[in-house]
């Protein structure tokens, strides 16, 4: 091959390297740019808007739930169980017949009594027609004095024989009466403790009745905190089984005396239950609230106090930023802690549920909207709409 020939190949292998430099750099420079990342679609059960919030801060209590009356119905008499007349969880009234024991013996012995009060009676009634009599005759001298005397004194006998049958009476007619059991108060049936056919001593338990529409709450606090209770001081309750639902009561007296081996004061919470809602034996956690004050607030779980000092992850420029906040006041209750300073109200921070999302990710916030109310003249009740733009006529070309 000619020199002229090889020089000519060369300079085309050149061109065509010149001219495909371009292309491989622009598919390294397209291969080396990252890919946008997807924005994470936050929901309401994701995120938190910080907000004023009431916060109430006191002892935090806990006990079981009590009837305030109750009264433990027990056998006085000794006997068979004839009839149990009513069941556990049955509303009875005051006076309402309960149970029935055996009572043959203890009527005869009434009849027996009422027997022994008819012959009192009648000899009593033979004293005093012999007293009087003798009072006559010893008026006319026809005896002594003494034999009026021994007949005053036979008619005290018989006066206090007649007392006697009568107390004799009584106390049958009570024992008898004591073979039926009545409700002392009107309430409900909480507890059943025996049956028919059993065989009963004086002081047997038969049934547990209490008084469902008040209940009470016994609980210890710390005796160092005794300074911020007294009575009549409201508290507010949950119970176990009521989810978020939230009761009240107030504080109806407090013991006067501290455990010595906890440290302990014991308190007792009066919790009204006219809607006999709450039952007795539930687990409560109560919260005395003493101090009470509205400042922005989220929940706790919402809040890394592993840091120092405590951070929030916040929702800013539709990215997560890591910010610091000051902790004020925290409600153990509603489980709640004041923000006071690093946030504003009504920015958006991530819930514990999505607290593993990196900070600088993005994300898109769906909440719902709040509504707005219209302004004055504009969009209100009475405002007839904007009147409708004429069409434009096309631009002639």
């Amino acid at each position: 091959m000619s020199t002229g020939r090889r020089g000519a190949a060369w300079a085309v292998l050149v061109l065509l390297s010149l001219g495909a430099l371009p292309g491989c750099n622009r598919a390294d420079s397209q291969a080396q740019q990252p890919q946008e990342q997807a924005s994470v679609v936050l929901g309401p059960d994701d995120v938190v808007r910080v907000e004023p919030r009431e916060l109430r801060s006191g002892p935090v209590l806990s006990g079981t739930l009590q009837a305030r009356r109750a009264a433990t119905m027990r056998a006085e008499v000794q006997g068979a169980v004839l009839e149990m007349v009513v069941e556990q969880g049955q509303q009875v009234k005051k006076g309402q017949l309960l149970a029935r024991i055996e009572d043959n013996s203890l009527q005869d012995q009434l009849i027996a009594a009422r027997g022994a009060v008819r012959v009192a009676r009648n000899a009593l009634q033979v004293a005093r027609s012999e007293e009087e009599r003798n009072r006559k005759l010893s008026d006319a001298g026809v005896i002594t004095r003494r034999d009026f005397e021994r007949a005053q004194l036979s008619r005290h006998q018989a006066q206090a024989q007649l007392s006697e049958a009568e107390a004799r009476l009584a106390l049958a007619r009570q024992q008898v009466g004591r073979t039926r059991i009545r409700a002392p108060f009107t309430g409900v049936v909480s507890e059943r403790l025996a049956s028919a056919g059993d065989i009963v001593q004086p002081g047997t338990a038969l049934y547990t009745v209490i008084d469902p529409t008040s209940l009470r709450l016994e609980a210890s606090v710390p005796a160092a905190q005794l300074s911020t209770l007294e009575p009549g001081i409201e508290v507010d309750f949950n119970v176990g089984g009521y989810g978020d639902r939230s009761f009240k009561g107030r504080i109806e007296r407090i013991n006067p005396a501290v455990d010595p081996g906890t440290g302990q004061v014991r308190i007792y919470v009066a919790l009204p239950n006219t809607e006999q809602d709450l039952l007795t034996g539930l687990s409560a956690e109560g919260r005395v609230a003493s101090l009470r004050r509205e400042v922005p607030a989220v929940p706790v779980a919402a809040v890394d106090v592993r840091a120092e000092p405590p951070t929030v992850l916040r929702v800013k420029d539709g990215r997560v930023e890591r910010v610091p906040v000051t902790l004020g006041m925290r409600d153990e209750l509603a489980r709640l802690v004041e923000l006071r300073s690093g946030v504003q109200p009504g920015d958006v921070v991530l819930r514990a549920s999505a607290g593993d999302i990196a900070e600088g990710t993005p994300v898109e916030v769906r909440l719902p909207e709040r509504p707005q109310e219209p302004e004055p003249g504009v969009g209100g009740a009475g405002t007839p709409p904007p009147a409708e733009s004429p069409p434009q006529q096309p631009t002639p070309r």
